[in-house]
């Protein structure tokens, strides 16, 4: 069993995922007509991974995200061929996706060090531009982050997912009696004994009709797309938005969970996922946990109690099911525990299905190339 340290959960605010920025390239130097001298290029624009760099950072940094690269040298009699302007360089957090004005994909960056070009400089004026020279190319570039976090907290407003922060953390996030406490992604760390650290991302609280955009809608299921596991956190005395919606009981409230996923990207679906069920400090909670779990054992015989636009092509199946108080502190270690043991499990299952493919490739080359007839006038020697 893994022991964590007591401070397990370090907090970062006001956290940042996407960034619009402007890029231009530098425009080319002018040519010097009389002598045939082309002028230097215009400088080109990059964005580059750094492993410690964020979102955040980069924007405190360049506040008016504007990045314009070096004008190209003029040719003069001393130098008939221009130097080319400088370059100028996007400090980004690895994991970054770059994509145009219109959402086409310019590349990714994956890991440190990787850069991608995203405006050109102009040419250097010359013979073939009439010795005037072109302006850079000019870009609006959406830096987005693939992947925010390694755990991504699920639940309709009002689950005590703040609350369940606030229990393991020194962080004090605002919590009260009222649906949308979190509106932002909160970003922190569960801290182990052993130095490892798991990313856990704390997301506004989803509500009925998300996948048409209500509420925090497309916004809050893009940030699940990024986590690698769901930890999903329901009351266990179930749930209701206002006097004007339904009371839904915890059962519904995961049924109704997994449907707004499916609607959004089936895809999530297929993402491990672990079942936080918060407030068992209540009356009668245990007789309630009693019937929750009775209910996902055997979700079949429960569904004919939804509409049939509720009922999820398939249900959820939780790797880990952790009834837990925010209150009492009940649970929680068990809960860091299978947090971890869940993405270690995971983490060794892409390795092996990486091994798998790359043995599989070098068996189909190996039979390609051993099956290839001899060239004709090879000479095969006796046996």
């Amino acid at each position: 069993m893994v022991h964590c340290s007591c401070v397990w959960f370090r907090k970062y605010g006001n956290f940042i995922d996407n960034l619009r920025l402007f890029t231009r390239g530098g425009s080319g130097g002018m040519g010097y007509p009389r002598l045939g001298g082309e002028g230097g290029k215009g400088g080109d624009v990059w964005v580059v991974a750094h492993n410690k760099m964020t979102l955040k950072q980069l924007k405190d940094k360049y506040p008016q995200k504007r990045f314009v690269a070096g004008e190209g040298a003029n040719s003069r009699v001393s130098a008939l061929k221009g130097s080319k302007g400088k370059d100028c360089e996007i400090p980004v957090p690895v994991g970054i996706s770059v994509t145009d004005e219109n959402g086409k994909i310019i590349g990714e960056l994956n890991k440190e060090k990787d850069r991608i070009l995203v405006a050109e400089g102009g040419l250097g004026g010359k013979l073939l531009t009439n010795f005037l020279p072109l302006k850079g190319q000019k870009r609006v570039i959406h830096l987005d982050l693939k992947l925010i976090a390694d755990i991504g907290l699920v639940g309709f407003p009002n689950a005590g997912k703040s609350s369940l922060l606030g229990q393991v953390s020194h962080a004090k996030p605002a919590i009260a009696d009222y649906a949308f406490t979190t509106l932002k992604p909160q970003l922190g760390k569960i801290m182990y004994n052993d130095f490892k650290q798991i990313s856990v991302a704390d997301l506004p609280g989803l509500i009925e009709g998300a996948h048409m955009n209500k509420g925090m809608g497309h916004k809050f299921l893009k940030h699940i797309e990024r986590t690698r596991q769901l930890l999903f956190v329901v009351d266990i005395s179930g749930f209701q938005l206002s006097s004007q919606t339904q009371y839904r009981t915890a059962f519904e409230t995961i049924i109704l969970l997994t449907k707004e996923l499916e609607l959004y990207k089936e895809e999530l679906q297929t993402k491990p996922a672990l079942l936080a069920v918060n407030k068992m400090d209540l009356p009668d909670a245990q007789d309630k946990f009693h019937v929750l779990m009775n209910q996902l054992q055997n979700p079949k015989d429960f569904l004919h109690l939804f509409e049939k636009n509720m009922i999820p092509e398939r249900t959820m199946e939780f790797q880990h099911i952790i009834p837990i108080s925010a209150i009492t502190g009940e649970g929680i270690d068990e809960l860091k525990n299978h947090i971890r043991k869940s993405l270690d499990e995971h983490a060794n299952q892409e390795d092996d299905a990486y091994h798998k493919k790359q043995l599989l490739n070098l068996q189909i080359s190996n039979t390609i190339f051993s099956s290839e007839p001899p060239p004709k006038n090879s000479v095969t020697s006796p046996r």
